[in-house]
């Protein structure tokens, strides 16, 4: 048996069905035996008519094609960025997409966890290096200050829906410009998808996120987060890792914590 002009084994030839076998080639095409593996000179084309980005960022669906090569690179690469827009798809988006901030090889991603039909979402910043290495957000002597503060309102990480601006550490633990955008983007949508009764943001970065204030300015009022879904209640608190460095906070902390509580029981 010849691949073009070069013979192949048997046992090559039935590798190759075998492998056409897995790839749901079951049925021949065309009755002339024709080999389908050789080189072919690139032809002259002339260039497709590309489908119109209608929907691409908008909330709506895109009409391009979600392969890579099927159109321009520009093109291919926002529909391929574009989050799927439902829950479900989208924790799967995250945990799986190639081309989030803070993408490299071997980087261990913390995703979202607990109940999203909760009614209360809480957003952190980013997973800290411990985090990275247990695989859950808040992890530490920061995660056992944060499940106290929970259960002081009644509440634990099974109650509640835990995500991060990013579910990926940068490497120097720090943000720049253009990870924050799209990080802030994809929050937004990330609320959107969820639909919390109330949401609080966990810091510093959440807050200048999702409401475009520090943390310092946005706590002791309640906030709207303008999603593709319509606003969502929203509340500024000082993060676990900030009031372990400065227990005198704590206080502070208590009293967004009561708010939020009302918050809960007025939504």
């Amino acid at each position: 048996m010849e691949r073009g002009g070069d013979p192949i084994t048997p046992a090559q030839a039935a590798s190759l069905l075998a492998w056409w076998n897995e790839a749901g080639v079951d049925v021949a095409i065309d009755e002339t035996p024709r080999d389908w593996l050789r080189s072919k000179a690139p032809a002259a084309t002339t260039p497709p008519v590309l489908p119109t980005k209608a929907g691409v960022g908008s909330g709506t669906k895109s009409s391009l094609p979600a392969e890579r090569g099927h159109a321009s690179a520009g093109v291919a690469s926002a529909a391929v960025d574009t989050p799927p827009d439902q829950l479900q798809l989208f924790q799967g988006w995250l945990r799986d997409h190639d081309d989030l901030p803070f993408t490299a090889p071997d980087t261990p991603r913390v995703c979202p966890s607990g109940d999203p039909a909760s009614g209360l979402m809480l957003l952190a910043d980013m997973p800290a290096a411990e985090d990275c290495a247990t695989g859950t957000l808040l992890s530490g002597d920061a995660g056992r200050l944060f499940d106290r503060m929970l259960a002081a309102i009644g509440r634990d990480r099974a109650s509640i829906y835990l995500a991060s601006l990013s579910c990926l550490r940068s490497p120097d633990g720090r943000w720049n410009g253009e990870a924050s955008g799209r990080c802030a983007a994809l929050a937004r949508h990330h609320v959107g998808l969820v639909g919390p009764r109330v949401l609080l943001l966990l810091g510093d970065a959440p807050a200048k996120a999702l409401i475009g204030i520090s943390m310092t300015q946005g706590r002791g009022r309640w906030h709207e987060v303008q999603t593709h879904a319509g606003p969502v209640k929203a509340l500024v608190t000082l993060p676990p890792d900030l009031l372990l460095k400065q227990p005198g906070l704590k206080a502070h902390a208590w009293a967004d914590l009561q708010m939020l509580m009302q918050g809960l029981s007025d939504a």
